[in-house]
């Protein structure tokens, strides 16, 4: 989604590729592929652009008028903070994305009136990123702790069946090589037994 200043079309296509060195460039032949492609639509979400898809989502629609708003009054009062104050305002007196700012209206000023840089945000994607790593990395780590605990029991009774069948076995009179065949037993346990 785009809803930058800059004059953009409608709908483009980015591609990874064009971003690589040309062939030419490597000294290879002009007909090469690359191996890895990656394609993305880019949809104009700026007011007035692409209004058929925009339309579609009442979010997508307040969020594009929010920003409109934004530059609208950055032209008139050419002061930053001043414009995310009065745009924040005018679009929750207008019905525009009203909820969300009544709820996050304030982090949403904050982080418009920090101008976060990009390292910013992707540090904070990161942060994010590990903490998810770790929340999914528990939730797994205590799923392979119950499935090894299930696993646990079920050797040890086995194991408590097999020391059962071993003093029965023994108390017929049965061989102890032959309890041992039979049950799986270490010589030692079966001898402790009887």
């Amino acid at each position: 989604m785009y809803n930058g200043q800059k004059p953009y079309p409608e709908q483009e296509i980015l591609r990874l590729s064009d971003l690589y060195k040309k062939p030419r460039e490597l000294g290879l032949p002009e007909n090469i592929i690359p191996f890895l492609e990656l394609e993305v639509k880019v949809i104009n979400i700026n007011e007035g652009k692409n209004e058929a898809i925009v339309s579609r989502c009442k979010k997508l629609s307040e969020y594009s008028a929010f920003v409109a708003k934004v530059y609208a009054l950055f032209e008139e009062l050419e002061d930053r903070d001043e414009t995310f104050n009065e745009a924040v305002k005018y679009c929750q007196k207008h019905d525009i994305l009203k909820e969300f700012l009544e709820i996050h209206g304030s982090e949403v000023l904050n982080m418009l009136l920090e101008g976060w840089t990009r390292e910013e945000v992707l540090e904070v994607w990161r942060e994010d990123a590990r903490e998810d790593g770790l929340e999914e990395g528990r939730a797994q780590g205590l799923e392979q702790g119950r499935a090894q605990g299930r696993e646990d029991g079920l050797e040890e009774g086995r194991n408590e069946r097999n020391i059962q069948i071993a003093r029965n076995a023994l108390a017929e009179g049965l061989s102890r090589e032959f309890i041992q065949k039979i049950t799986g037993l270490d010589m030692e346990t079966i001898q402790q037994l009887g």
